[in-house]
């Protein structure tokens, strides 16, 4: 996995149709914006919230 920088990245397994969300590092927080709507909401974590996101996606053990 590539460290996250200033510059927005959608998943390399997004499947480019649009229906998920890019991330960046700014602001010391990772932000979140929904891909289809570029001007509209950012939603920040911090780097523990977003590492804990992320293991538990890759455990499988993330519930929403």
């Amino acid at each position: 996995m590539k460290a996250l920088d200033s510059e927005w990245r959608t998943s390399s397994r997004s499947g480019g149709n649009g229906a998920c969300v890019e991330v960046r590092y700014a602001d010391h927080a990772i932000q979140v914006r929904d891909t289809r709507d570029r001007q509209g909401p950012v939603l920040g974590f911090g780097p523990a919230q977003w590492i804990g996101f992320v293991e538990d996606v890759k455990a499988s053990t993330f519930d929403g």
